[in-house]
């Protein structure tokens, strides 16, 4: 797949070829298939052969980020109950498979010090995008100084990254056979990241990096990862968090 980003002459020039030369896109006047597009100032993701798709960007400002934000619970969230932020704010956390970075969110609205993690080069660039917007909005000042982005494979993460108190995993999962046509999400998701066919290589260093507990997100119907039983689990609406707690794979 090209990594394609469209032109677009209301774009910074400037800022487009630095997200170019970071994550190795190259830009085009004509784009086909998934690629990157500018949308009233914010980098989108789109299929020009999904018209009905939509596009898919990184908000978080959106009315839907900030109702979570607000009301979705806080640390009684079972995220944050897994992540052992219901007790302690200040906790640094990796978030080794960031996708489009709402769980890191709230994580990081919790008061956590949060390294995102993506390697796939558009979703990165779409992450970055979201936290240069969100830069500019005066009740999100806080947001930049909790987290960052590292774009990096997340096996390469973990054996580098300083030890962190917490090791946040959320692995591609094949959706089930039979089931309704996933949302838009994660139809691109599927189609341009993929599964996370080496999912299971990422526990055992994440367990040593984690200087307190490693928690990974998973469907309810899947298995453990790696075949390894948690410490605990931490059920939500529609996942588990599987908390692993100081203990050696």
């Amino acid at each position: 797949m090209a990594l394609a980003l469209l032109a677009s002459a209301a774009a910074d020039k400037l800022y487009v070829a630095s997200l170019c030369q970071q994550f190795g896109l190259a830009l085009t006047d004509k784009a086909s298939g998934w690629h990157l597009a500018w949308q009233d100032d914010a980098l989108v993701l789109r299929n020009t052969d999904l018209p009905k798709q939509g596009d898919i960007l990184v908000d978080f400002a959106s009315g839907a980020a900030s109702y979570r934000r607000l009301h979705g619970g806080g640390k009684n969230e079972a995220i944050a109950k897994a992540c052992g932020l219901n007790k302690k704010r200040d906790l640094s956390i990796l978030d080794a498979t960031a996708g489009l970075g709402r769980d890191a969110f709230v994580l990081a609205s919790l008061g956590a010090q949060v390294v995102m993690v993506e390697r796939n080069p558009l979703v990165a660039a779409l992450l970055f995008d979201g936290l240069r917007r969100a830069a500019a909005s005066t009740e999100l000042n806080w947001l930049n100084q909790r987290m960052q982005l590292l774009h990096s494979s997340a096996l390469e993460a973990l054996q580098h990254q300083p030890a962190v108190d917490v090791v946040y995993l959320d692995p591609m999962f094949p959706a089930r056979e039979k089931t309704a046509l996933v949302k838009k999400e994660m139809r691109a998701f599927h189609d341009v990241v993929g599964t996370d066919a080496d999912a299971d290589v990422l526990l055992a260093p994440a367990m040593q990096l984690a200087s307190k507990r490693v928690v990974v997100k998973r469907p309810g119907y899947a298995g453990f990862l790696a075949a390894q039983p948690p410490t605990m689990s931490v059920t939500g609406k529609n996942n588990r968090f599987d908390v692993y707690i100081n203990a050696a794979i």
